[in-house]
This record gives structure tokens, C-alpha cells and sequence, in this order.
């Protein structure tokens, strides 16, 4: 039962293999969504709300099991406008591992009341954990050291709607 749970909180920040990253394709229609080139994810703004101000990423929202499972794996950049979110329900302890991941990244881990409650910086292929310090319902993942040039911190606001 422990490796069960051990299992199923242990996360991959990954993605397919040997893609070149392209900008956003735009939606064509009001009721088409937009989806990423590389992950085929959908993608939605998130804003992250500092005392310096407020930043919107366009963020491709890893949901099925699949998606969160592949994560960034295998991406060798991710531009500073860029995130990927992994949304929970129910709140629950996450831990996140960089196996396959060449890129440094910021794991920002956002509680039920949608305020960080800690970063973490992941080292390309890690397989060491971080973990949210509490039960958190999303994280949400940026270049790494980004957070602190754009004074993102505990404590400040998330805002997002799923696609």
C-alpha cells in the first residue's frame, strides 16, 4: 500500500522527444481551443500575482494521468512566458522527480486557496523529490530560477481557468 502511494505521488516533469518548440498556435474559432505544438495540451493563461506586480503565462494544463505523467520530459527549453500546470482534486502532498527532464525548473506549488505555498527548484534529470509542504491543488512549473528574477513567492495568488 505505501509503494502504491509512493507511486502515485511521485510525478515526471517531462515530454515527447526531440520536438522544436513553436509559438502557440492561435484558435481559429471563439470555441476552439488553442493547444501546444510540442505536447499537444490544451493551453489557457495563468497569472501569478506579486507585490511587484502581476505575470501571465501561457501554460499547457497536464490533467489525464498521461499528460501528468510525461510532464516536460525530454523539452530542452521552455521560454520565460511558458509553464505547465498539473491541477489535483482532491488537495493532496505532491513530489515531483526530474528523471528525463534536461531543463532546471521552478516548481511552484499552489494550496486550496490558490496561494503558493512553496517553490522548489528541480535540477535537470533528478530523480530526487521536492514536495509541496502541504497539501497543495496544483503545480505549476516554469524555467527554473524564474521565480525569484520576477519576485514570485510563498504566499502570492494564482489565477487560472482550466480549458
Amino acid at each position: 500500500m505505501v509503494g502504491l502511494l509512493t507511486s502515485a505521488l511521485l510525478l515526471t516533469a517531462c515530454s515527447p522527444v526531440g520536438a522544436a518548440q513553436d509559438a502557440p498556435p492561435e484558435p481559429t474559432a471563439a470555441n476552439e481551443q488553442a493547444v501546444h505544438p510540442v505536447s499537444g495540451l490544451d493551453l489557457a493563461p495563468v497569472r501569478v500575482i506579486t507585490s511587484e506586480g502581476a505575470h501571465t503565462f501561457t501554460t499547457e494544463f497536464a490533467i489525464s494521468p498521461a499528460a501528468q505523467s510525461r510532464g516536460l520530459m525530454f523539452r530542452e527549453t521552455l521560454a520565460d512566458d511558458e509553464a505547465m500546470i498539473f491541477p489535483y482534486n482532491p488537495p493532496r502532498i505532491l513530489s515531483f522527480w526530474m528523471k528525463n527532464t534536461p531543463i532546471s525548473l521552478d516548481i511552484v506549488f499552489i494550496g486550496p486557496d490558490r496561494r503558493i505555498v512553496n517553490i522548489e527548484t528541480a535540477v535537470p534529470y533528478s530523480l530526487e523529490s521536492v514536495r509541496s509542504t502541504s497539501p497543495a491543488i496544483a503545480a505549476f512549473e516554469i524555467r527554473g530560477g524564474l521565480a525569484q528574477e520576477l519576485g514570485i513567492a510563498p504566499g502570492d495568488k494564482v489565477e487560472w481557468e482550466a480549458p
